[in-house]
């Protein structure tokens, strides 16, 4: 847990002022775009019935974002921080149209009693009656799988939190050889588990779970400025990162 505990100090830390960052939002409006591309519900209109889990919240972009196209949202994180952050959105939010709320978890099963007592609290605002164990249409993520430290446990753990039919739709920055490394700066790559994702590599391990309708693409390109780095010569200043979208269905 030595990466996580790592993890969860530097993004307390940066909770502050991570919706500062133009390329924290611009990477985030552009995931927000894929997911609406790849998933059913944005297309047919039928995402007003979607009860969305999203995976490492942080200070709530894409929730805030995808809020109010779905029905619910239980966001998680493990950074008290980005808990915080998120939870002083919720505060200016009416509470009529407060559908999302964020827990402090580590994620390690499908009915664990906080994301449960999560969900059941939205379906209760909500006026239903209680229907436990609560199961999710649509899951997401951003930028948060190359902090797992385990990709079949998070995709196993993941499957067993949807519906028959839910939807998983997951973002983060490609593994494209060497220079991939690049796109956390050196004082930033403690804690990373691994620098970006391999296509083919996760796709694998999706099938291998038991996802099935399997799309491991590209989904846009991220430009940002890159630090000087010894070892990094032929490359200075502005790289483009190509971020993948990992979809499946569970059937």
């Amino acid at each position: 847990m030595a990466n996580q505990d790592l993890n969860n100090s530097r993004f307390t830390k940066e909770a502050a002022e991570w919706d500062a960052n133009i390329k924290h939002v611009e990477s985030t409006d552009m995931a927000f775009q894929a997911i609406k591309r790849y998933v059913p519900g944005f297309e047919n209109g039928t995402s007003k019935n979607l009860d969305v889990l999203e995976l490492g919240c942080g200070t709530g972009l894409l929730s805030y974002k995808l809020a109010p196209h779905v029905r619910s949202l239980v966001g998680i994180d493990t950074a008290d921080g980005m808990i915080s952050a998120f939870d002083t959105k919720l505060s200016s939010v009416p509470e009529a149209q407060r559908n999302l709320c964020a827990i402090n978890h580590f994620l390690t099963s499908a009915d664990s009693p906080e994301l449960q007592g999560a969900a059941a609290a939205l379906s209760t605002q909500r006026g239903e009656d209680s229907h436990p164990p609560y199961r999710f249409d649509l899951i997401v993520s951003h930028l948060t799988l190359h902090h797992i430290p385990s990709l079949p446990d998070i995709f196993a753990t993941l499957k067993d939190c949807l519906k028959p039919g839910g939807v998983l739709a997951l973002t983060d920055y490609e593994d494209f050889g060497r220079e991939a490394i690049r796109f956390h700066p050196v004082a930033k790559r403690p804690g990373v588990e691994r620098h970006g994702l391999k296509k083919e590599e996760t796709r694998d391990l999706l099938v291998g779970v038991g996802f099935n309708e399997v799309k491991v693409e590209e989904a846009y390109v991220l430009k940002k400025e890159v630090a000087p780095e010894e070892g990094f010569e032929d490359v200075k200043g502005e790289m483009a990162f190509p971020f993948l979208i990992f979809y499946g269905v569970k059937s």
